[in-house]
C-alpha cells in the first residue's frame, strides 16, 4: 500500500509539484521567496509555544511566544523575520515530538495520499497541533475558511518543494530504492527532532 501510495505521490510530484515550484523558484525574487517562506513559518509560532509547554521546556516557550509577537507585529505579520536578528532564532517543534519526547513510539510508516510521508504517531500530532494553528480559529469564525486552510498548504508545499529541489534530486540520483531511502531518511529526521538534535537533523531534508 504504502509503495502504491508512494509512486502516485511521486507522479502528482513530477507533474504539478516540482513544475509549480520550479516556475516559483525562477519567477518570484528571493526576498518575496523568503517573505513567503517567514509568514507560513510564523503561523506555527502558536504551536511551538503549545508544545514547548507540554514538554516543559519552558525557556523554549518563552523564546517561541517572543518570537511569535515580535515577528508578527514589527516583522509585518512575520514576512519580516526580526525575531531571529535579535537572537530568537526558529525552532519547530510538533505534537507528535511531544509524544516522542515522552516515550510513545513512532508506530507504522505510512505515505498518505498527497499529504506524504508519516508515522501513525505524527499523523495523531499534526490533528491535535490543528487546535493551535490561529488558522483553526479564523475557520471556526468564518464561513468559507476552510479555503484558507487548503490555500495555506497548498502554498507551504509548493515552498517547501522549492527549497528541496537539489536535495531531493541527489537522493534519488543515490537509491537504488528511494521509497527505502527516503523512508529510512523520514525515520532518521524525526528521532533526531525528538532528541532535539538540531545538528544532525539539518543535514536530513525537510519533510
Amino acid at each position: 500500500m504504502n509503495r502504491t501510495f508512494f509512486d502516485l505521490n511521486q507522479r502528482i510530484d513530477r507533474h504539478a509539484v516540482l513544475p509549480a515550484a520550479t516556475f516559483y523558484n525562477d519567477t518570484v525574487p528571493l526576498p518575496a521567496r523568503r517573505g513567503v517562506h517567514n509568514f507560513l513559518g510564523n503561523l506555527n509560532g502558536p504551536v511551538n509555544f503549545a508544545n514547548d509547554i507540554l514538554e516543559t521546556q519552558f525557556g523554549n516557550a518563552g523564546r517561541a511566544a517572543a518570537r511569535f509577537v515580535i515577528n508578527s507585529t514589527i516583522g509585518v505579520a512575520g514576512i519580516f523575520d526580526v525575531a531571529t536578528g535579535w537572537g530568537l532564532p526558529a525552532r519547530d517543534r510538533d505534537f507528535g515530538e511531544t509524544l516522542g519526547v515522552y516515550g510513545v513510539p513512532q508506530g507504522p510508516y505510512l505515505v498518505v495520499p498527497v499529504v506524504g510521508p508519516a508515522a501513525v504517531r505524527d499523523v495523531g500530532g499534526y490533528y491535535v497541533d490543528g487546535f493551535f494553528s490561529p488558522l483553526y480559529y479564523w475557520h471556526v469564525r468564518y464561513t468559507g475558511a476552510q479555503y484558507v486552510g487548503l490555500v495555506r498548504a497548498a502554498a507551504g508545499a509548493v515552498d517547501s518543494r522549492a527549497a528541496n529541489i537539489v536535495t531531493y534530486r541527489d537522493i534519488e540520483r543515490a537509491s537504488v530504492d528511494f521509497y527505502a531511502t527516503m523512508r529510512d531518511l523520514y525515520r532518521q529526521r524525526r528521532q533526531r527532532l525528538v532528541e532535539d538534535s538540531t545538528a544532525s537533523s539539518a543535514e536530513l531534508p525537510d519533510f
